[in-house]
């Protein structure tokens, strides 16, 4: 697994709790906390035990530490590439999504002659895309059109 990818990766559960434990106190503190107070604090039963968490969220890309430096955790705050992305989209990229379509639609609805299959899989695909964006009420507003050109076809 290259840098890149193993920095992205969430953290797990017990991940979670070690951060979170950190975290709070770095904030209660102002200095982080020894490796044995991570042991007492969450009831590990060895300090390798707590080294190995460290290193692997470290190794993650969710913790800084300072070399040959005591007491130098720094919980990494999460990066907007990190985050995870919402298929929820403004108010303005609708009305443009909803005008590309409908040109898709025009383009065919104009067309002589026979229509292609392929044509119809793309206003398929375009309809299911609007759904996944949660644009259903548009995508079914395009349902008669889709229709009548399949209808076409088949004629």
């Amino acid at each position: 697994m290259n840098e890149k990818q193993t920095k992205t990766l969430r953290p797990t559960k017990k991940q979670k709790e070690l951060l979170g434990f950190i975290d709070s106190f770095i904030a209660e503190h102002g200095y982080s906390p020894s490796y044995r107070e991570i042991m007492t604090g969450l009831n590990y039963t060895s300090v390798a035990t707590v080294a190995l968490h460290v290193n692997n969220l470290i190794k993650r890309g969710h913790l800084i530490k300072r070399e040959n430096s005591a007491r130098s955790l720094e919980v990494v705050e999460p990066s907007s590439e990190n985050t995870v992305k919402t298929n929820q989209i403004k108010a303005g990229e609708e009305k443009w999504l909803v005008e590309k379509v409908e040109h898709a639609f025009s383009q065919i609805e104009v067309l002589g002659g026979e229509i292609k299959e392929a044509s119809i899989d793309h206003l398929y695909v375009l309809l299911g895309a609007l759904k996944v964006l949660g644009l259903e009420a548009a995508a079914q507003s395009f349902m008669p059109r889709l229709s009548a050109i399949k209808e076409r076809q088949n004629s």
